[in-house]
This record gives C-alpha cells, structure tokens and sequence, in this order.
C-alpha cells in the first residue's frame, strides 16, 4: 500500500495511531509498523542521540586543541541558531524533517562552528601574544574575522543553492538537503556575529570569578607539543639507557 499523493509518511503515520488508538483494542493485540514505515520510526528515534553524540565530540575535540573547558562552550554556541534556522526553512517551504534533511543538519555543526573558532582563536591569540583585554580582544577578532565568515558562509549558501532550486528526477530527494543547509547558515549568520561575543566575554567572566585572573592562553596543542618535546629530550639524554 503506497501514500496518497501529497501525504508525507510522518502524517500517515501519525493517521494510523490515532486510529488505532480510536480502535480501543485489546491488550493481547498490537499493531505495529513494517516496511518503509517501520524505518523510518527506527532512524527519526535515533536522530536525537546522534545529534548529542556529534556535538559531544565537537566538544571533546574543541577542548583538547583549546585544552579549556568554556571556549568549546563558545564555539558550540554557533549550533543552536543553524539548527532554529534549518527547521524555519523546513517549515516555511512545507517540508518534512526527513532523513536527507536530517543529515543537512549533522552537516551544519561541522559548517557553522567554523564561525566561532576563527573569532575565538583571533581572540586568544590577541590575549596571548599582545596581551589585550578580553573585550578588546573578541572585538579585533570580530572585525579581523568578518570576511573570511562571510566569505566561506556565502560559499556554502550559494553552493547549495541549486539543490533547492533545482527540478527534475530525484529532486525531490535532494532538495530538504538544501534547504536546511541554506536555511541554517542564513540564520547563523545574521545571530552569531553578535551572540558569539557575547558568550564569549560571559564565560571569560565566570572562569575569573572560579579561578580567579591570573590566566595563561597557550596556542592550540601547545601542551601536547612541550610535553612531546620533553619526553624526546629525556629519552635521548646521556646516561638514559633505552630497554630492549
């Protein structure tokens, strides 16, 4: 049995438990899905959990180039809007949140985040090498930093722009694609040139007021590097004496 015509498979579904939920049947009969139907309840259960599994390694990664906890923080700030922004779009062009639209949005995390690590990263480079105050700071990374975010921002949008415009066979298929990705990125854009600053001088705030101002922005992986550099050296010491 196929859909009707202009029936998504998320409004059948829905059709078909409410009317089974209408039936009042028994407890020793139940009604359950197969086929197309049945997948496509299987991945819309998962899509939450990889959503949070995606952004925790973005978080895990971030912290360990950064090796701080509140400037990944930062830059996943970006996240919230591309997504508010995808799910707009879907909505405005009467679109259902399928699975092509789905990975349109795991697409977004790693697009939109680059937002927030060119600002954060021109920022603490201000801080640590010319020893600017934060505020100073995420402002030259702001006005140092526009163009290139335009520049890639554009890029993505007008790249995907023909996966929403375009027709013919299997278009359809690829065009929720292009809409989250250029929905996304129009709204990220517009928000995060102005949250990201912000999240940024609250969180330098709270990690002074925890940990008081003495603080020390070393390059991304620059503990991981000295700390190669040492084991190196001692091992190629004299008098060390490697075991066989």
């Amino acid at each position: 049995m196929s859909l009707a015509e202009d029936v998504s498979i998320e409004e059948a579904t829905y059709a078909f438990d409410r009317a089974v939920a209408e039936l009042h049947m028994p407890d020793t009969v139940h009604a359950e899905y197969a086929g197309d139907a049945k997948a496509y309840r299987q991945s819309t259960g998962a899509q939450p959990l990889l959503i949070l599994a995606a952004l925790f390694a973005v978080y895990i990664v971030l912290g360990v180039l950064y090796e701080s906890l509140a400037h990944p923080l930062t830059i996943i700030s970006t996240l919230p809007s591309a997504g508010l922004g995808a799910l707009l779009a879907l909505l405005l062009f009467r679109t259902d949140l399928s699975l092509i639209a789905f990975i349109g949005i795991i697409m977004l995390i790693g697009i939109v985040k680059k937002n927030g690590i060119m600002m954060v990263d021109f920022a603490l480079a201000g801080e640590r090498d010319r020893a600017l105050e934060p505020p100073q700071a995420i402002f030259e990374a702001c006005l140092a930093r526009f163009r290139p975010i335009m520049m890639t921002t554009l890029a993505a949008m007008l790249g995907s722009l023909p996966l929403v415009i375009a027709s013919g066979p299997g278009s359809e298929l690829r065009r929720p694609l292009g809409i989250t990705i250029v929905g996304g990125l129009l709204v990220s854009q517009m928000l995060t040139l102005y949250t990201t600053p912000v999240i940024y001088l609250l969180l330098d705030k709270l990690h002074r007021r925890l940990w008081g101002r003495g603080r020390t922005h070393h390059a991304p992986g620059q503990l991981f590097r000295s700390a190669a550099r040492a084991l190196k050296s001692s091992q190629t010491a004299p008098g060390h004496v490697q075991r066989p």
